[in-house]
């Protein structure tokens, strides 16, 4: 008697569905995706008053406006 409930390999490696994003906007993950720092940096950061501007989704997440992200970087680069 075979097991019939063996994992289908082909299905274990589908690939993941970008979420739809407007490009105006940045996930956490992605901002801390693009300057390599961790989420637990990002939250310091922000405790302290140091993270760019971000909206609160009624879902409780956090979404970064492009723009504020630009303004970010180019304060960093002045204060270097």
């Amino acid at each position: 008697m075979t097991d019939r409930r063996k994992p289908r390999p082909e299905l274990a490696k589908a690939p993941k569905i970008p979420a739809q994003r407007s490009q105006g906007w940045l996930t956490v993950e992605e901002f801390c995706g693009e300057l390599l720092i961790s989420r637990d940096t990002f939250y310091d950061w922000r405790k302290k008053g140091r993270a760019p501007k971000c909206a609160k989704l009624p879902n409780g997440s956090l979404r970064i406006r492009r723009t504020e992200f630009e303004k970010f970087m180019t304060m960093a680069e002045d204060n270097a």
